[in-house]
Parts: C-alpha cells; structure tokens; sequence
C-alpha cells in the first residue's frame, strides 16, 4: 500500500482543508447537541467528544480526511447506561471502549474488511443517505413556509454557485448567507441555539468519578465492547468509502487504533464516545477536504465556536443546515445501484436491499451490516457448494470403480460429497481421485472418513489418490481412514 508523507497528509491541501473543516464544524454542532439529548446527558459532553474525537483521529486515525465525532449510533448505545449509572460511568465505558479499539488495531482486525462484499458497503451507503434525510423532516414538519422558502434557498445556492465558482465551498455560502437573511428580517426560525446550551468553559483533563472496581468493569464492559464494535464497524466502513471517493488507499489497522486514541481522550476530557460520521465526512470532501487538516481543524473551530463565539452561531438557522444535510444524502446516496439491481446477479441485489432494509427499520447500523454479510457468506457458501462434482467411471472386467472428485469440499459441501457415492455398488474396489480437490476443515476430513469406512463396512476396498500437501496434512492429524494410505498416495499428485 502506497505511504504518504507527512507534508502530503497535512499541507498539501491548505486552503480546501481550511474551508471544508470550516464547514464541517458548523453541522457538527447541531449534531452533537442532539446526539446528547440522545444519550439523555448534558450537551458539553457531546460538544467536547466533537472537538476532542475529531482533533485526536486527524492525527492518529488512519483515512486521511475522514471525520470522527459523537454520533448518533454509540448515543443509543449509551442511553440505558446514563439512565441507570450517570454520565461517569459513560466517561469510563468510553475509555475502556478505546482500549479495546487499539487492542483490534494491535490486532490487525481492520483488515476483516476484505471479507464485506461491495453489496454490504453499497447498501450501508444507501441506507445512511435515508436515515440522514429522514433525521431532516422533524426540522420541517408544522414550520411557517418561509423555513421551506429558506430550505429551498439553500438548496439552490449549494447547487447553483459551484456553477459561477468553487473558490468557496457552496455549504458555507449557504449558512452564512441564510444566517445572514435570518437575522436582517429578524424571521421567527429555529436557530442551533435551540437545541441545547453551549459550555463557556474550555474541556479539562479529569478521571471519571468511578469506582476503580470488577464492579464497576461488570457494568460497563457490555457497553464498551459494544460501542468498540459499532465504533470499528461505522468508522471502516466509512473509511472504505472514502478511499473509493479519493482513489486513494487508508491503514484500516491505524484507523482502528486512532478510534480508539480518540474515544479514551474524550472519556479523559469529558466528552461521550463516537467514531467516523459518514454524512459530516461526506460534507468534508465535497466541499474540498481531503487531508488530515480538515479534520484536525473542523474539531478545534468546532471548540472556538461554541465556548467563545456562542451568540453567533446559535443564531444560524436550522434551515441552512437542513439544506446541507439534504445535499449530503442525495450527494450519499448510490443512485446507480438502482439502475444495477436488474444488471447485478440477483444475490448481490438481495444482500443489498436487506442492508438498506434492515439498517432503515432498525437504525442500527451494525445490525444491517451484520445482516448483509451474513446472506453475503450463506450466497458464497451455496455457489461453491454448486461447483463441487464428482465424475465416475467402470473398469467392469476389474471391478474398479473410479470416482474423481472437482472441487472445494468444506462444511457445506461435504454432505453433497458423500451423496455421490454408491456404496452397495456390486464392485471389488474403489478409487477416489483427488487431485483435483481440496479438503478446508474438519467436516470435509469427517465427510471422507466415512466415504471410506462406508465402503469398507461393505467389503469393498479403497485406495484413496491425489491429495494435495495441505489437505494430506489434514488428513494425518484429523482423520481416522488408512493414514498411512492416504499419505503414500501424495506423490501421485506430482
């Protein structure tokens, strides 16, 4: 995989970095106000895991230009643990939640990756765009018709401007215009102020008010492993579609251990645990940014806006970055996958629409995920099944019946192996060809085993021919037919 040096990952893009990030922190506040009320806990705590999360995986994650925060998917991880224990114990959960990330990293578990199918990822991306535009229609439900006037506005300008310029990212125009335009006709809108109250203080370092104790671990450790799994899962994920929005590579192990550098800062400075956001990211790079300096600076101008410019940004209306986040789900959403759902094989298609499904009606987005790889693998399992076939030919004048073995023979073909075979055939002997087959796990082993005893049990002999290396030394530590047979027989398949 191709490295990039520090200069590269950092200042390569200055100005687009700067701007993005500048954007990104705008729709991270309402965000992270309304993952707190979420989570049932004050909102510093999700504007300091914004800023804490963000600064600290735009230097130890491993996406270059991917945004991490609170988000919405831990902030319900999280609600029963608040209601029943307090903020602190989410603090330490957080924290051992961290821990257990740089573990997977340590690990290398980023590179499980490559066992979800482009079909999951699709259907995550799809079911993320629906989720993020459905989170917009409370913001316009029962509202004057100037916030649908203001929407549409929005929506013009971040579609149109790019037309006359990209010198500035269209999304920050349109906050600061329709911010603008809101308090010169002093309209009667929801504002981000609305949402929550913001800190005046800076975040300081600070243990969480627990008791050091295997009580306290009995609690929370049920969270903190799931929070790492949905944390891990969304942020590589998320990572995966961003190299392919780039066209350039990630250290999924990096970002792994970065998540998790990232959630035990916030658990230290205040804030409740998060990982990658995908719709923020994709603000991020539509707007410009592609380095790690966007990232670094959307959490520390997110900080700087909340504790020292308060006033002014609770007066943004929430119209402008409903207008945004619209842009961002249509921008998310894999529009050609609709069209490829009569082109791509049905199977693909199903494990999509199941993840789309199953992500939208659950809002869990390690659940549909978990889905999607599962039909994914069960679709897998069923084509190789298929491939498996055994030819077989009569030596009358002999009584040999030959029997050649095509194929992979694992847990879910074995049974279909030892279907094959007649084992009351009128013959004195039988020869098993395998050299144009594989033996993966103990259930193909056992399926050859009683291949041979079966035949045996009836008086008929068997030489077993062909195994290859790998399949010959399973055999030897695993089987229970002639040994000394089967292994005799290695050279043949030379």
């Amino acid at each position: 995989m191709k490295t990039y040096s520090m200069r590269e990952e950092w200042f390569s893009n200055i100005r687009g970095d700067l701007l993005a990030g500048t954007v990104v922190a705008l729709a991270l506040i309402p965000e992270a106000l309304a993952f707190s009320i979420i989570a049932g806990v004050d909102p510093k705590v999700g504007l300091y895991a914004a800023f804490s999360i963000a600064v600290v995986a735009a230097i130890a994650g491993g996406r270059p230009g991917m945004i991490s925060a609170a988000t919405g998917a831990v902030a319900l991880l999280i609600v029963s643990l608040v209601k029943a224990h307090g903020v602190e114990y989410v603090l330490a959960a957080g924290i051992l939640a961290g821990l257990l990330q740089i573990g997977a990293g340590l690990l290398r578990l980023g590179a499980l990756m490559r066992f979800v199918s482009r079909s999951v990822i699709t259907g995550f991306v799809n079911a993320l765009a629906i989720l993020i535009f459905l989170a917009q229609l409370p913001q316009l439900r029962n509202m004057p018709w100037y916030v649908y006037a203001m929407v549409a506005a929005g929506l013009a300008i971040i579609y149109l401007l790019p037309r006359v310029t990209r010198a500035v990212p269209s999304p920050l125009i349109c906050i600061v215009l329709l911010t603008a335009v809101s308090m010169a006709a002093g309209l009667d809108l929801p504002t981000v102020g609305d949402m929550g109250a913001f800190p005046d203080e800076l975040p300081f370092f600070a243990l969480p008010q627990v008791p050091l104790s295997l009580e306290t671990l009995r609690i929370i450790f049920p969270y903190s492993a799931s929070i790492a799994v949905v944390g891990l899962l969304e942020s590589l994920m998320t990572a995966s579609i961003v190299d392919d929005f780039t066209d350039t590579p990630s250290d999924k192990n990096r970002e792994c251990r970065g998540q998790g550098w990232a959630n035990i800062v916030s658990g230290f400075l205040g804030g409740m645990p998060g990982c990658a956001m995908i719709g923020q990211t994709v603000i991020n790079i539509k707007s410009g940014g592609r380095g790690r300096l966007s990232t670094f600076f959307a959490g520390a101008l997110l900080l700087v806006l909340v504790v020292f410019l308060g006033p002014w940004v609770k007066e943004i209306p929430m119209a402008a970055l409903v207008a945004v986040m619209i842009m961002v789900s249509i921008s998310t959403f894999n529009w050609r996958s609709l069209r490829n759902l009569t082109i791509n094989p049905k199977s693909s298609s199903i494990v999509m629409l199941a993840t789309v499904a199953a992500v939208v009606s659950t809002h869990n987005l390690a659940i549909g995920v978990f889905i999607g790889v599962l039909l994914s693998a069960l679709f897998f399992t069923a084509k190789v099944r298929r491939v498996l076939a055994v030819e077989s030919t009569l030596d009358a004048q002999a009584g040999e019946r030959r029997y050649t073995v095509r194929g992979q023979v694992f847990f879910a073909s074995s049974e279909a192996l030892v279907s094959e075979f007649d084992f009351k055939e009128a013959i004195k002997s039988v020869r098993l060809d395998l050299s144009h087959a594989h033996f993966w796990d103990i259930t193909a082993i056992e399926a050859l085993d009683r291949i041979v005893h079966k035949f045996r049990r009836n008086g008929i002999a068997v030489d077993v021919h062909g195994l290859n290396r790998a399949s010959t030394t399973m055999i030897e530590k695993y089987g229970t037919h002639d040994k000394t047979e089967a292994s005799s027989s290695v050279g043949l398949s030379h």
